[in-house]
């Protein structure tokens, strides 16, 4: 039997593997965009079979606090999760599309440099998010 590919992430964390948590991380890695809690449950309901929404809920935080996924907090104060190579890392700039919302990390883009903060003051995670059009939504001339 062939272990997948999420199922070896989640044993490399030493935590228990369970078949949401294999369920939710192979549907994100399969995905090319980052989705929101509510379009996961709708997608993985047409494909699987249904999964609660606080079952949902706790597997996203679980997979986000191991790092197998990253947590994108999107201008509309909406979470997005997106799992792949290059999102462990929370320092980098996201993109929000005003149209259409989607969210698309830019793990390349320099972003300015660290910002001094008070002393007593401590960095956990920067968000950088940029708004405009994504090539899909952006008017032909």
């Amino acid at each position: 039997m062939q272990t997948s590919i999420a199922e070896s992430q989640i044993r490399a964390t030493g935590a228990r593997v369970t078949r949401q948590r294999v369920l939710v991380l192979e549907f994100l890695l399969g995905q090319e965009k980052s989705l929101t809690h509510h379009e996961i449950q709708a997608l993985l309901s047409k494909q699987h079979e249904e999964l609660d929404s606080v079952t949902l809920y706790r597997v996203l935080e679980w997979l986000t606090e191991n790092e197998l996924i990253h947590r994108i907090a999107g201008a509309d104060q909406v979470w997005r999760f997106r799992a792949g190579a290059g999102h462990h890392a929370h320092e980098h700039a996201h993109f929000q599309c005003v149209q259409c919302e989607q969210v698309t990390c830019f793990t390349d883009l320099a972003l300015p440099r660290k910002i001094k903060l008070p002393e007593g003051f401590q960095t956990q995670e920067i968000d950088f998010l940029i708004k405009g059009t994504c090539p899909n939504c952006k008017p032909k001339n």
